[in-house]
């Protein structure tokens, strides 16, 4: 009588390579059949990340150079940094 333990396979091993081959075969045909509908979005896709890329870019800005009391601190990179 043969035990399902002394199989030389995991048994967790085979619905992985299942996964992987389903999700690869429906990106193939999501592609193939919408892909005029992913072009067409494309360009409106690029327009609404412009807010979201300008936002992360900013981050790092802090307050522009301005100190605690609402003054500019001085930037030695931007000529015109120590004006009020």
């Amino acid at each position: 009588m043969p035990n399902a333990q002394s199989s030389n396979r995991p048994a967790g091993s085979v619905f992985p390579i299942g996964l992987c081959l389903f999700l690869l075969a429906a990106v193939f045909l999501l592609w193939t059949e919408h892909r005029a509908h992913l072009f067409g979005v494309l360009p409106f896709a690029i327009l609404l990340l412009c807010p979201v890329i300008h936002i992360f870019m900013h981050r790092g800005h802090g307050d522009h150079g301005r100190t605690a009391d609402g003054r500019r601190g001085g930037n030695p990179a931007h000529p015109h940094g120590d004006r009020p």
